[in-house]
């Protein structure tokens, strides 16, 4: 990557600029609604569905919630990770200093696998891909159509990096990480610039379109662009996470005031299973530009999914609805909602990552 003392600063101005570089190589992806999940988000949960949770006892919280769902699910490569990849390599591109021959590598287990490798090809930059073998078949096989070399590696972070350094020594290639680089984070910040712009002309007769976005959390770089596209906005922005096995590191790190540096969980939302980048972290705590962090368990990730593919016929992989999840479960989320929103409630905007699943896996799920 090209050094971030000379990426553009992280302003919502930048993602703008960013938007424009990308235009040409993504998708402007839907915004759906669904009156079924506004309705069961805006009523109470029963004091038995709350037995036997944190919230137990509590009166049950009566937001007013009206979705407005960000897809993208139907991205290039099925998840918003080709906004950043597309922008890296642009940015790249306009670099003196990069040797295209070389080319460019990374670390991943799907998404931004995927991602980077099918903007390296179109732009006929060679691609090395550190999968750890743990990876999802479907993923290795969707990373390798694009023709990118994948080198295998183990599942943790030191033996994912020791694999990098090794195929850098040998290609020189340049590294592009998968949410550590301003160029990654406004490149991910597109995704919430464009739900502005979509719902001002689907909402012309409001001023203020949105009252808030959510989204997935997983090393920070979606939802610190996400904070940066709706700086100076009057939107607010939140974070999503799972809570199995302490993947709810960003919440943690938030609430203590000092960032989690390692997570070790095998939560169901596979993407949401690194901890929050440095820069990432920088936007998201530092500046204050989230408003807060919240977190599901496994049941009501699955929850949400099955109400994603029953009511609104999409497929979308477990870390794309751990928003959706927060929203219609989590009690603290939604009693913040009702006393801020009143009776007039909030449009929350949800950021539905991606839906790179198989059809396996998600039978699985669902089962």
């Amino acid at each position: 990557m090209a050094d971030p003392s000379t990426a553009p600063p992280l302003t919502r101005a930048s993602v703008q600029a960013a938007h424009k570089l990308i235009e040409p190589y993504i998708h402007k992806t839907p915004v759906l609604t669904n009156a079924t999940l506004n309705r069961l988000a805006s009523t109470p949960r029963t004091e038995a569905e709350l037995a036997g949770t944190e919230w137990a006892g509590r009166t049950p919280a009566k937001p007013v919630i009206r979705f407005w769902f960000k897809c993208e699910n139907f991205q290039k490569v099925g998840a918003f990770k080709a906004r950043g990849a597309f922008h890296a390599i642009e940015r790249l591109k306009q670099d003196p200093s990069f040797d295209r021959a070389k080319g460019v590598i990374t670390h991943s287990s799907g998404n931004h696998a995927q991602a980077l490798s099918l903007a390296a090809a179109i732009s006929s930059i060679p691609c090395t891909i550190i999968m750890p073998t743990i990876s999802t078949p479907a993923k290795i096989a969707a990373t390798r159509s694009y023709g990118s070399r994948i080198i295998f590696s183990g599942p943790t972070s030191p033996e994912r990096e020791a694999a990098v350094a090794a195929a850098q020594a040998e290609t020189g290639a340049r590294l592009v990480p998968p949410y550590d680089h301003p160029d990654i984070i406004l490149g991910q910040g597109t995704a919430a610039l464009e739900l502005q712009s979509q719902l001002s002309l689907l909402l012309p007769e409001k001023t203020t379109t949105l009252h808030a976005v959510i989204t997935p959390c997983s090393g920070g770089g979606l939802l610190s662009g996400t904070a940066l596209a709706c700086e100076g906005t009057g939107i607010r922005v939140f974070g999503a996470e799972p809570s199995f096995q302490g993947a709810d590191d960003g919440r943690r790190g938030f609430a203590a005031g000092e960032r989690v540096t390692s997570v070790k969980s095998l939560t169901i939302a596979d993407g949401l299973r690194t901890p929050v980048g440095k820069i990432p972290w920088g936007v998201i705590y530092e500046r204050r530009l989230v408003a807060g962090m919240y977190s599901v368990g496994e049941d009501e990730i699955r929850r949400a999914m099955r109400l994603v593919y029953e009511r609104m016929k999409l497929v979308v992989e477990p870390s794309a609805v751990v928003g959706l999840a927060v929203a219609l479960y989590n009690e603290d989320f939604r009693a913040m909602v009702e006393r801020e929103g009143g009776q007039e409630g909030w449009d929350l905007g949800v950021v539905f990552s991606g839906g790179n699943v198989s059809l396996d896996k998600l039978g699985e799920l669902l089962a």
